[in-house]
């Protein structure tokens, strides 16, 4: 029997997700397979403030993908139905492609990762938890605003990556197009408009977290 066709009691959700917290804080995500968006591209002359600055903004994508594996994991955790449990599965799934790009890209530019990286997988869990709690309709639209919010992100920081450092503006701009694809299947899925004022906090929440994980 499939993965997709077996039917998982709460035990079972529970120890996967156990694994898949281990497999993302240790670096090890399982992901889709897909080929890095940056195999293959050449490296651009980048003076070392580039470099340094760069591997910064990735240090940032690389946590805002482990949010996501917080958040996706949270919701499927207490998602209402299967198929929503199963979206949030797939969609946690391509993530870890990002999160694994970032990673390969961070090295590369002899960068490092956040040290608060726990703390925001857990907060990120907990929130996408309570979300997927409200419902199926909520917990999706949760999905469709973050990844929104998300596309906006990314576009900002490929106006900040150089023409020369053409490997990361190649992820970034893959990640972009999954992210854009993901809100949209959220909300194909029938995600609610979330009220403005949870709209605005997750701005401030990503603000935080961008300004504290570029510098720790």
């Amino acid at each position: 029997m499939s993965d997709t066709a077996r039917h998982y009691n709460a035990t079972d959700r529970c120890l996967h997700i156990i694994d898949q917290v281990i497999q993302t804080l240790s670096g090890q995500p399982k992901t889709t397979g897909r080929d890095n968006p940056a195999r293959g591209v050449p490296e651009g002359n980048l003076t070392a403030a580039e470099r340094a600055h760069h591997a910064r903004l990735m240090r940032i994508n690389h946590t805002g993908e482990i949010c996501a594996q917080g958040l996706y994991q949270g919701q499927a955790l207490t998602a209402r139905s299967t198929a929503t449990q199963a979206a949030m599965q797939q969609a946690a799934a391509e993530e870890n492609d990002h999160l694994a790009w970032c990673d390969q890209r961070i090295r590369q530019l002899g960068g490092r990762h956040s040290y608060l990286n726990p703390l925001w997988f857990a907060g990120s869990f907990a929130l996408g938890a309570s979300a997927g709690a409200l419902g199926d309709r909520w917990s999706l639209g949760f999905v469709a605003e973050t990844e929104r919010q998300v596309e906006g992100h990314l576009g900002r920081h490929l106006d900040q990556i150089t023409p020369a450092d053409q490997p990361t503006r190649c992820i970034l701009a893959q990640m972009q197009a999954d992210e854009t694809a993901h809100g949209a299947e959220a909300r194909a899925q029938g995600g609610a408009d979330l009220p403005l004022p949870i709209q605005l906090a997750m701005q401030a929440a990503s603000r935080l977290m961008t300004h504290t994980v570029y510098y720790c």
